[in-house]
């Protein structure tokens, strides 16, 4: 699963790296923001503020937001995977929606470790060599949009999370969060209507197990 995950997120990088270079950006500086940022969502976030005439601050603003996910699944995979202190550096810069959702999927310690791992390193080396070759070929392909690639990192987050929508609660808050998503765009700057939705998420989530007086473990039946 790790390795496949890898290969298949690790592709779409060559989307991000072309439409950076059409953002304005140099090929060192998109290579920059996949190494150092290494958060696709946030990275797309970034430029898409900077391609619409926003200010360096307005998209690292965008893009910090964005990122805000990432903190929450590094308490998460802090507390399943308990590593030692001199590892938590490495992997809080490979903890991303892939090597999270690799490694909580698993139900052995040693399958989560190994998923993470996989997941995370793997995705970090592919996503930084296909933005490379995305940013190498921005230029001669032209419009990015043309062939797709603005629509590679929905499809992928999508792939992500159609296999967790078992039940009627997921499925409604998925369906929920994305018309709230939809509404906010036209309204609010890049990279907040995801938030919005997210925070939507989380009242509705603490509602439907706390506010009936139900506990996490039980759930509660609609």
């Amino acid at each position: 699963m790790g390795l496949a995950i890898s290969v298949a997120t690790g592709m779409y990088g060559i989307s991000f790296g072309a439409l950076a270079v059409t953002a304005g950006l140099t090929v060192w500086q998109a290579c920059a923001l996949s190494a150092l940022m290494f958060t696709g969502g946030s990275q797309f976030a970034f430029i898409g503020v900077i391609a619409g005439g926003g200010t360096g601050a307005a998209a690292w603003g965008a893009a910090t937001m964005l990122g805000i996910r990432n903190g929450i699944y590094g308490m998460q995979i802090k507390a399943l995977l308990r590593p030692s202190s001199r590892r938590i550096p490495l992997m809080a810069q490979i903890t991303i929606d892939e090597s999270n959702a690799t490694a909580t999927s698993q139900d052995i310690l040693a399958e989560q470790h190994r998923g993470f791992w996989t997941a995370g390193v793997g995705v970090y080396v592919l996503w930084n060599l296909f933005t490379l070759v995305g940013a190498l070929a921005g230029d001669a392909m032209g419009d990015p949009k043309q062939w797709g690639l603005d629509g590679a990192a929905c499809a992928a987050f999508l792939g992500l999370l159609w296999p967790r929508l078992k039940s009627r609660d997921p499925i409604a808050i998925a369906v929920v969060s994305a018309a709230i998503t939809v509404i906010t765009i036209p309204i609010v700057p890049p990279g907040i209507p995801v938030i919005i939705a997210a925070l939507v998420t989380a009242v509705v989530w603490e509602w439907r197990h706390h506010g009936d007086g139900a506990t996490p473990d039980e759930g509660a039946t609609p």
